[in-house]
């Protein structure tokens, strides 16, 4: 038998955390031995929530989850990847758009890393049409989100 840690990276900008990346996650946690939910950092992209809020929220979500905790990084995924020694890329998929996006980032980095595999979850259907883009979009007009957001942000 491998005794191999089943490392995977969701990476993400998180700006929110959502009830459909939640949803990846509790997929995800019976096929990996550590999931690390990976903030990528781009300096030349404005977040809506500042970077420290984003972490103490996905932080405070998983507390009693030892085998998931938050990071963040500056490079290319791959690159992260094998830092911190992962197998996997998490992704998760609501529709044919992302499925279409999400394959060729996969398969070039298939292309540049071979040995680390894209795995693709599906979000259950009740949670398809929620997007941190279009939270965002509601927040800044007032509205409540607090059923498309786990925990408090």
């Amino acid at each position: 038998m491998n005794s191999t840690k089943r490392t995977a990276i969701f990476p993400g900008s998180f700006d929110p955390f959502t009830i459909g990346h939640m949803s990846i996650l509790e997929q995800a946690m019976p096929l990996f031995d550590e999931i690390i939910i990976a903030i990528g950092v781009n300096s030349a992209k404005k977040d809506f929530f500042p970077l420290d809020r984003r972490i103490q929220h996905i932080t405070s979500l998983f507390t009693d989850t030892p085998k998931i905790s938050v990071d963040t990084y500056t490079s290319l995924t791959i690159e992260y990847c094998k830092k911190r020694k992962a197998q996997f890329i998490l992704r998760g998929l609501r529709n044919t758009t992302d499925f279409q996006f999400e394959k060729s980032i996969a398969q070039m980095n298939s292309k540049l890393l071979p040995e680390i595999e894209t795995i693709f979850l599906v979000t259950p259907p009740e949670f398809g049409h929620v997007s941190s883009t279009i939270i965002r979009d509601l927040i800044s007009y007032g509205t409540d989100v607090s059923e498309f957001i786990p925990g408090k942000i």
